[in-house]
């Protein structure tokens, strides 16, 4: 079986060739680069809402920030 969930990767190499940590954070509210940081390490879960400022900051779909993997694939990426 397949779930949807967070590509971490893809989402930081979009982020690096747009903008620095310190300027997502600050677009998305957080007083200091970590807590952008643990989300994309995977340190943190994405919320619905952040995930979708995210993609808006980026300009880029909501749905390219995603990849399918099996059930039971273990991965860097995070279930949301």
């Amino acid at each position: 079986m397949k779930k949807l969930t967070v590509n971490l990767e893809k989402l930081k190499k979009i982020r690096k060739s747009k903008m620095t940590l310190k300027e997502i954070s600050t677009s998305l509210g957080y007083q200091s680069p970590n807590g952008y940081y643990y989300l994309e390490s995977g340190r943190s879960k994405f919320t619905a809402d952040t995930l979708a400022q995210v993609s808006i900051i980026l300009n880029v779909p909501l749905i390219d920030l995603f990849c399918e993997v099996e059930d039971h694939e273990r991965t860097d990426k995070i279930n949301i």
